[in-house]
């Protein structure tokens, strides 16, 4: 299984045994929002989940903290998320969170999709603890890359997706809130006329009443032409 790494605001670290992972999808605080986007996406050949919000389990090892992400076509993406890890002793930690999924492979199942792509970690996390009180205000930011010039991709706040504190509560009633297990949040909209398609991505989970900040970043690498 993967093991990840991250270090907390007091220089401490903690090794994380990756044992699950699950991407929560259709995770917005509006679930009217959220059923006018499942609308949106059934016109583009997306097929609608069963229930809303959803829960994808892909496979441990999609899990990275990399700086490149092989893509197999020119259609696949990122996505700014927040990230649950549970680590070692149980501690709850908070970091930022970029899943790569696969967009042609999404018309034939989300879930699929999911597992085509890694769900790219940072190295840096926050204890949940230290921000739940303000977990609505931390903002969630991405940025695209096309020709060397970054562009604005995602801007917004934890508040409109479903918290951290919310799916603890559905991991504990699975059972799963247990050591090594990491959530994927679902993300928040992307901006309009700008291509996701991108030769790199960057996310940022930022705390505006202390300035810190909490980011990722990788290049989207083209895999080689196969034979066959």
């Amino acid at each position: 299984m993967a093991v990840l790494t991250f270090e907390l605001p007091d220089g401490s670290t903690r090794d994380v045994d990756v044992r699950q992972v699950l991407n929560a999808g259709y995770a917005g605080r509006s679930q009217d929002d959220v059923a006018a986007h499942v609308a949106e996406l059934a016109e583009l050949g997306v097929p609608a989940p069963s229930v809303t919000p959803a829960l994808y389990p892909v496979s441990p090892y999609l899990a990275q903290q990399t700086d490149r992400v092989a893509a197999q076509h020119g259609r696949t993406s990122g996505e700014a998320e927040w990230a649950l890890v549970v680590a070692a002793d149980g501690e709850l930690l908070l970091t930022a969170a970029c899943d790569h999924t696969d967009r042609d492979l999404e018309v034939h199942g989300v879930a699929w999709s999911k597992n085509a792509g890694p769900d790219v970690l940072a190295r840096r996390a926050w204890r949940l603890d230290d921000v739940a009180a303000r977990v609505d205000d931390l903002t969630l930011r991405a940025w695209v890359t096309h020709g060397g010039t970054e562009t604005e991709i995602q801007r917004g706040t934890l508040a409109e997706l479903l918290t951290p504190g919310y799916w603890a509560d559905v991991l504990r009633s699975r059972g799963d809130l247990t050591p090594g297990t990491v959530l994927i949040s679902g993300t928040i909209p992307m901006t309009e006329n700008v291509d996701q398609f991108a030769e790199a991505w960057r996310v940022e989970l930022g705390d505006p009443v202390t300035g810190d900040t909490i980011g990722l970043a990788y290049d989207v690498v083209p895999m080689p032409e196969p034979i066959g």
